[in-house]
Order: C-alpha cells, then sequence, then structure tokens
C-alpha cells in the first residue's frame, strides 16, 4: 500500500504564533515588501493573551487609543489582514525542521510548509503548582492567571469567590481587575520573595482593593478536601497561618512556550528556556529567528508588539542575505548568581554589528549595584541599577556594541557596599 504524499507549500515568511509579536511582525513584513507572509496560530482565533484580557490599559502607544485587550487583539489581527498577511488559525506546527520546514496539522490535515524564513513567535505561560513545587493537598478550585481570564471573560463563569493570588507581578495584579469583572473578591496576596516582584507603588492599590499582601512567606501548602479550603503557610517572624478561602490564583513566573522548541534542531538556552539568538533574533539556524516573549520571560504586549516590528526589517533585509553567509558572533553570557539568565546570547560582530534592541538581563536575585559588560577584561559599559528578583533590566546593547568587543561578553554584578 502507498503512503498519501504530504502536500508541501512554499511561502516567503512562516510565522508561528498569532500572538501581538507574531501579528505585528507579519503586518510589518508585508509592508516592507514580503510577498507571501504565512501566520500559523493554533488556538481558533489570533491575538494572544491579550483576547482574554478584558481591562485596560492597552493599544495607547500602538494605535493612539486606550483599549481592553480583547479590542487590541482584534486591532492586531485586522491590522494584519489588512495587508495581505495570510493568517490561519487552527493550524498547529507539530515540527520544526530544519532550513526553515514545518510540519503542520489543520482541520485534520497534515501538510508541510518550506519558508524562506521562519519566526518563532510562541510567547509564554505561566508556571504551573507542581513546577513551583507547592505542597499541599490536590483539591478543585486551582487555576492560573490565564486560565481565570479564559474563564471570567470567554465563557462568564466565576471559578470561585474568595481566592488567594500566589504571587505579585504585574500579571497577579491583573488577576484581582479579572476578578473584579464578576465581582469575586481576593482574601489575600502571597508573596515568598521579601517584596512584590511588582513596583512597590502598587501596593496602595491592594489597599484601595482591601486584600491584606503577606511577603516573605515560606512552606506554602494548599489545604482542601474535594475543595480548596485553605492556603497555609509560615511569615517572616516564623508564625504559621492558615487563611480560609475557596480558591487559588497560580501567578506569574512565566516561562517561554517552548514545547515545539526543545523538540527541534534549534538551539536551546538552559537559562532563559527560549532559542538562543543574535541581537537581530536569528537562531541557531539561519532560516529560523524568534521575537516576543519566547525569548525571555515577560514583556508587556505593548512590548512585543513593538519588538515584533522591529524583527520584519531585519527578517525582510535577511531575505536578501544567503542562508550560510559568514558571521563572525561572539557569545554574551553572565557569571553572576544573581543573573538568571541573558538575551540575546550571542550577537554578531561586523556588518551587522548594530543593535535591534536591549540586551535583557533576568535577576535571579535583588540588584542593587552597578552591572557591567565586560570582554577580555575590557569594560565596554557599566551602570547602576536597583531592581527586585524575576524582573528584568535592559542594558543598551548598541553602546555595548560600539565599544568593539572582540571575545565574549560577561555580564556581572559589582555591589555597592
Amino acid at each position: 500500500m502507498t503512503e498519501r504524499a504530504i502536500a508541501t507549500e512554499q511561502c516567503c515568511i512562516a510565522i508561528v504564533g498569532g500572538g501581538s509579536a507574531g501579528l505585528a511582525l507579519a503586518a510589518e513584513a508585508r509592508r516592507l515588501g514580503a510577498k507571501n507572509v504565512v501566520v500559523l496560530e493554533r488556538e481558533q482565533s489570533a491575538g494572544g493573551v491579550p483576547r482574554h484580557c478584558g481591562h485596560y490599559p492597552f493599544g495607547l502607544r500602538e494605535y493612539g487609543r486606550l483599549m481592553k485587550g480583547p479590542d487590541y487583539a482584534r486591532r492586531n489581527v485586522a491590522a494584519a489582514c489588512a495587508v495581505g498577511v495570510d493568517l490561519r488559525t487552527g493550524a498547529t506546527v507539530s515540527r520544526l525542521l530544519p532550513g526553515g520546514g514545518l510540519e503542520v496539522v489543520q482541520d485534520g490535515y497534515a501538510y508541510t510548509v518550506r519558508a524562506e524564513r521562519v519566526v518563532l513567535c510562541t510567547g509564554v505561560r505561566e508556571a504551573s503548582r507542581a513546577q513551583r513545587m507547592i505542597s499541599g493537598d490536590r483539591p478543585s478550585g486551582i487555576v492560573t492567571t490565564g486560565a481565570l481570564q479564559g474563564m471570567v471573560y470567554l465563557a462568564g463563569q466565576a471559578p470561585f469567590r474568595r481566592p488567594i493570588i500566589l504571587g505579585s507581578e504585574l500579571v497577579s495584579y491583573s488577576a484581582i481587575q479579572t476578578c473584579a469583572h464578576l465581582g469575586i473578591r481576593p482574601v489575600a496576596m502571597v508573596e515568598e520573595e521579601p517584596n512584590t516582584l511588582a513596583p512597590g507603588q502598587l501596593q496602595l492599590y491592594l489597599r484601595l482593593r482591601g486584600v491584606p499582601l503577606h511577603t516573605g512567606v515560606s512552606d506554602l501548602a494548599i489545604r482542601g478536601k474535594g475543595r480548596v479550603e485553605a492556603v497555609s503557610f509560615t511569615d517572616m517572624t516564623g508564625q504559621r497561618l492558615a487563611i480560609e478561602t475557596d480558591g487559588v490564583i497560580i501567578s506569574g513566573r512565566f516561562l517561554p512556550e517552548s514545547a515545539l522548541l526543545r523538540a527541534s534542531h534549534l538551539e536551546v538556552d538552559p537559562l532563559s528556556g527560549g532559542p538562543v539568538t543574535d541581537q537581530h533574533g536569528r537562531c541557531s539556524d539561519p532560516a529560523f529567528f524568534a521575537a516576543g516573549n519566547l525569548l525571555r520571560p515577560a514583556e508587556t504586549s505593548g512590548f512585543c508588539w513593538r519588538e515584533g516590528r522591529r524583527a520584519a526589517a531585519h527578517v525582510v533585509a535577511d531575505l536578501a542575505r544567503p542562508r550560510d553567509m559568514d558571521r563572525h558572533t561572539v557569545a554574551i553570557r553572565a557569571e553572576d548568581p544573581a543573573i538568571g539568565f541573558v538575551s540575546p546570547q550571542r550577537v554578531v560582530i561586523g556588518r551587522e554589528s548594530s543593535a535591534s534592541g536591549p540586551l535583557h538581563v533576568g535577576l535571579a536575585l535583588p540588584l542593587n549595584g552597578v552591572l557591567q559588560a565586560t570582554s577580555a577584561g575590557r569594560v565596554l559599559w557599566s551602570g547602576a541599577g536597583k531592581a527586585r528578583p524575576v524582573r528584568r533590566v535592559h542594558l543598551p546593547l548598541d553602546k555595548i556594541l560600539a565599544a568593539r568587543p572582540e571575545a565574549d561578553i560577561v555580564v556581572s554584578r559589582v555591589e555597592v557596599r
């Protein structure tokens, strides 16, 4: 019996993921002259995370008006379709092939896409309870912020009435806004770090909403038989507390959506969890690029939109160059326990040495001092900074490259005493 051949399509640029970065990149690539741009989105509706965020603020810098998330997502979709982007929803990419190939399943039909350039824009997801190693019982009523947004805004369902929020990133405050949409009143925000991970000014918002804050907690445990009944923890004074609740929102601690990447031939950075790229988003296979929060968790939708537009210029320009073009690169690495990751992880030196964006430095520990970038013992750039863990600081990559590094670039911290 002869196997049926799988159809193969050709295109100029194929983008995996129809969120803010992918849609902005696709629209800009078309405006810059790319003839055939295809966006492959596995969900039935494109737009990414903002589709689930029925609150402000979105779109002010991109479109000059303040929008709620779903309106912003629809505007991004409309902008891409208006310039002729081939947007395919319900299209799951199952495999990345060397040289720009994609295996796709759509409506039960399998086909292959061969693109001159592929851009990965698969975004991030929140760490699960298991990944955060939260102990206790296994009752119902435990959701991530993303799942909560889908229940509230898309289905109009209230999974609980008096939840506890575990986490204190910006998305944790977004969870409070989501809860308010259906009259859900969180009873506490709980954070393991000594301080909130979002800016401290937002604690005023907690007070206005009547949400008590507990920071510096340890030994978190969820209790309940059948349904969540309480969350217990040890506070900073060593006292064991238990707060009664009917639900838990596991919030933040974002991870790149990298399952497809990890099963591929592309090099993965073990620290960020995303692909190893140069300053233009080019991956280890030069037919592949990446943009958006897949590169590093996690920036706002607006940031990813702007990054997508910048990436489009580099992808379109790269189409004029041979894939096997010899590029001199140097690595960027961190040598400090306070630094969780850097992105990009290498830079092209020479004709392509311009910077597409900042050097992202993800913090594992609090920063209060000076960050510096050195090469072969020579300081390329240094600057004072203060930031909380799980946050990112942005170093001026253009200035670092202007100092003409000749060997690996090392990012480290000089503490102020």
